[in-house]
């Protein structure tokens, strides 16, 4: 195995950066375009894990929440339209979600390593990401939590409407979370591709 890749590091912190960036930006009514950017971290994991081992996908995890509590430290100080851009709610639901489902992650693609070569990737990237919309969307959102940030309205994330607009009737933040947890499963499939260029770059036999 090699060593902890910086490259690694720089790309996860890159992902980390342009998502919290991204995420400012609707694409439609249920998504932002950060929501493309994001699962990319799953593949920089796993593509860490498999070349380095588990311990070296931690740190490159470890990097990327380090850059996301500097951008949440940021958004908290800047002031949008309706406050700042960056709630105490959303930053406690980022940064949770981010670190307990990369970890998960890890440690599922670590026990899947041995099997065939999409496996590991696609199981642990699903699972992962399962994890995180659920953590985020329902700590940042759901009305339940309302005492984490007494402050914070989430009233309008709450307002029951369809499913994504054709469904049952549901919470906002709910249909916000099903499409965003849609294009990570998308997102999972497509990651596939780069795995396994850049595996069979790095590791021919697996050819």
């Amino acid at each position: 195995m090699i060593t902890t890749p910086k490259i690694a590091i720089l790309a996860m912190g890159a992902i980390v950066l342009a998502s919290n960036i991204l995420v400012q930006f609707l694409c439609g009514d249920w998504l932002t375009w950060g929501a493309f950017t994001y699962p990319l971290a799953f593949l920089v994991t796993d593509l860490t894990n498999r070349l380095a081992g588990p311990a070296a996908a931690r740190r490159v995890v470890l990097a990327g929440f380090a850059m996301g509590l500097i951008c949440s430290l940021i958004g908290t100080q800047i002031m949008g339209e309706f406050g700042p851009l960056v709630t105490l709610r959303i930053a406690i639901g980022s940064g949770i979600a981010f670190l307990l489902a990369q970890l998960a992650d890890v440690t599922i693609f670590d026990r899947l390593r041995s099997g065939n070569w999409w496996r590991a990737p696609l199981v642990s990237t699903l699972l992962g990401s399962a994890l995180d919309t659920a953590l985020f969307f329902t700590i940042a959102f759901s009305a339940g939590l309302g005492f984490l940030e007494p402050s914070n309205d989430v009233g309008w994330a709450n307002e029951v409407l369809p499913l994504l607009g054709f469904g049952p009737a549901a919470p906002l933040w709910q249909s916000l979370a099903v499409a965003d947890w849609g294009v990570k499963l998308a997102l999972a499939l497509v990651a596939l591709v780069p795995f396994r260029l850049i595996l069979r770059k790095f590791v021919p036999q697996v050819a």
